[in-house]
């Protein structure tokens, strides 16, 4: 578990044969073998480590749901360590799992900030509210507005410096992840369909709008 607040850039050493290398330097502090490191938001097993590199074993099925397979030598990753009980949730609850890629539609200044707006599937904008949490390559940010087609967060000038957002441009590509509790109270509805899944089975959920009116919502 995670929140979504980087740690710091480091850069892809290497992706070939199923194992990537990073180069890092903060992440490594503590490090010990199985530790959960976020890289552009997925979740990542470490297992080598020395002063300046981790690496970690790569599943095919992660390489299909991310934009890892567009990194080069050299391309820049954000970085975060898994949550401790000591730990301040300065963001918000990111499990490093990503539910699909998004790609830049557009970046507009805003004051000192940066409006961008992230073109992606309409599997992924159904968990996407207005004032909700989203989570792009590992940064948690506020949703502050939705479409039918895209989502717009607002940038801080902190925010871009200090993650790999400084670097991307019109058309990249980002790695998203929803906010977990939408995904958990909708597959609790009776109708929920499974995710993926337009003609599987309704699920029988356990909340009813009768339920919740009786309980005072």
């Amino acid at each position: 578990m995670f929140t979504g607040i980087i740690e710091e850039v480091g850069a892809l050493e290497r992706l070939a044969g199923g194992e990537i290398a990073i180069r890092a330097e903060k992440v490594l502090e503590d490090v010990a073998l199985g530790d959960s490191i976020a890289v552009n938001g997925i979740c990542l097993t470490v297992t080598h480590f020395d002063a300046a590199h981790f690496t970690a074993d790569v599943m095919p099925e992660t390489v299909r749901r991310t934009s890892l397979a567009e990194l080069k030598r050299g391309s820049r990753v954000n970085l975060e360590r898994a949550l401790t009980l000591r730990s301040r949730l300065g963001g918000h609850i990111v499990s490093g799992h990503i539910d699909g890629v998004g790609t830049i539609a557009a970046m507009q200044e805003e004051g000192n900030a940066i409006l961008l707006t992230v073109r992606a599937s309409a599997d992924v904008l159904r968990y996407v509210v207005e004032k909700g949490s989203v989570a792009l390559d590992g940064i948690s940010l506020t949703v502050a507005c939705v479409s039918a087609a895209d989502f717009t967060v607002s940038l801080i000038p902190h925010t871009r410096e200090i993650t790999n957002l400084r670097e991307k441009r019109m058309g990249s590509r980002l790695n998203i992840e929803t906010d977990i509790l939408g995904k958990y109270v909708e597959k609790l509805f009776p109708g929920a369909r499974t995710r993926g899944d337009s003609d599987a089975p309704r699920s029988a959920g356990k909340i009813t709008m009768d339920f919740l009116r009786q309980q005072g919502f």
